[in-house]
């Protein structure tokens, strides 16, 4: 009987209910999206920033307290350096596939036949390299300088160009001595000399445009330091700092034993400079602050961008919810006051009541949900350029909020049912 009830209302009723679902589906549909892209967000966010240079920087451990205690940071006399034979060791970190990219650099001064000096930099470009786990990398500042506009030539092709010794120049320095791609540039440096062939001419938009870039190994054999370098720029996926990170960036000795696992083994820039020092002879990490800050800050503001949405649309879904209900009870009020003259208890005239609206949010709902996961695809492919992971932890997520929406819309329209009287609807007052 009970079930032979429900049927005939969901069927008398269709335009109601259909209404129903759809507003549950609306406030379900948007929770959905929201927290799909909110989840998947920082990654996303942290891709973004990527494309605008490291957030970590390595230096010798020598040179970072000269730094701070002298300001000697760029002189080149009593240099210290890093250790080239330990860089695949940064992707061994617990952290390692957080670490997108990074790239060695070591600068020396060179001479150029008309005896101008010139700062030459050695990096690697699209590097390929073994790592010590097995896996293959692919890393340099051909994506780590991606804002870099080639106004000549191309970017140097390390496949192409080992053993050739080709460069890249600033457009400064290319205007300046009047160098064009295909030219041949002879430096001296303090250990030896060489020729360079130009390939690619760049607009950095800063100090860049005054250097010479080459190959890592090609610039180190003009200074003589096989095996040596400067600094280590690394690219990190990381975690919005909070207050367990600021402390243990501070000093991580002051951590407890559960505060130091916690933060050992979370994505935070401190972690991971951390991590990078145990495995770099010697070394400092720190992060790149006007980076590493803006990351947190925008993930943060994003986060609570797509929060504010989904409360919005629920509260939106709740009202409505309401209204439709309440509308529902006060046409069915003669039905519901003569079941409650032939006895029907007020708890089983709620229960019905109930049971018709939820089996119409669970049918609004999970087409709400299959709605949403459309919805946060656009939104991933509009604004990212990428598709949204989905989530499971999102599906339950999303059945607590339809019932919590759909309970607290119900409450008027309960509250109504249980203040009807049989005697006053069945005279028609």
């Amino acid at each position: 009987m009970f079930f032979r009830m429900i049927r005939g209302t969901l069927f008398r009723q269709w335009k109601k209910m259909i209404m129903i679902a759809f507003t549950i589906a609306l406030g379900a549909s948007l929770a959905t999206a929201m927290l799909s892209v909110m989840l998947d967000v920082g990654d996303k966010v942290n891709q973004e920033l990527k494309t605008y240079g490291a957030n970590i920087t390595v230096i010798p451990k020598e040179t970072s307290v000269l730094s701070e205690l002298y300001e000697l940071e760029g002189d080149n006399s009593a240099k210290a350096y890093l250790k080239e034979d330990e860089l695949g060791k940064i992707k061994t970190i617990f952290w390692a596939f957080n670490i997108v990219d990074y790239a060695p650099f070591v600068n020396v001064t060179a001479t150029l036949d008309n005896s101008d000096e010139v700062t030459v930099y050695g990096s690697w470009f699209n590097h390929h390299m073994e790592l010590p786990t097995g896996e293959q990398l692919d890393a340099g500042i051909t994506s780590m300088r991606s804002w870099w506009e080639i106004t000549e030539g191309s970017w140097l092709d390390e496949s192409r160009s080992s053993g050739n010794n080709e460069a890249m120049v600033g457009k400064a320095f290319a205007e300046k001595e009047n160098i064009s791609v295909g030219d041949k540039i002879h430096l001296i440096g303090s250990k030896g000399d060489s020729d360079f062939t130009v390939v690619g001419i760049f607009d950095a938009g800063g100090t860049e445009d005054d250097y010479i870039f080459a190959q890592l190994n090609e610039v180190q054999e003009l200074g003589g330091l096989d095996g040596c370098i400067d600094s280590i720029e690394v690219s990190a996926i990381t975690t919005p700092d909070n207050e367990l990170a600021e402390k243990a960036a501070k000093d991580p000795s002051s951590l407890t034993v559960s505060q130091y696992e916690t933060w050992y083994c979370t994505a935070y820039v401190s972690s991971i400079c951390y991590q990078i020092q145990e495995v770099i002879t010697d070394s400092v990490a720190s992060p790149v602050r006007q980076v590493a800050d803006s990351e947190g800050a925008i993930l943060e503001k994003t986060q609570l961008l797509m929060i504010l949405i989904t409360i919005l649309s629920l509260i939106g879904a709740s009202l409505g919810i309401c209204n439709l209900v309440t509308a529902s009870v006060m046409e069915r009020s003669s039905e519901i006051g003569l079941m409650k003259a032939i006895g029907a208890q007020n708890s089983s005239v709620s229960g019905l009541v109930l049971t018709e609206i939820f089996i119409t949010a669970i049918l609004g709902g999970i087409g709400g949900f299959f709605a949403g996961l459309g919805f946060a695809q656009i939104i991933g492919h509009s604004v990212f350029g990428s598709s949204i992971t989905m989530r499971p932890m999102v599906i339950p997520i999303v059945a607590v909020l339809v019932v919590i929406v759909t309970l607290i819309g119900s409450i008027p329209a309960i509250r109504m049912l249980l203040r009807l009287r049989p005697t006053e609807v069945l005279h028609g007052r």
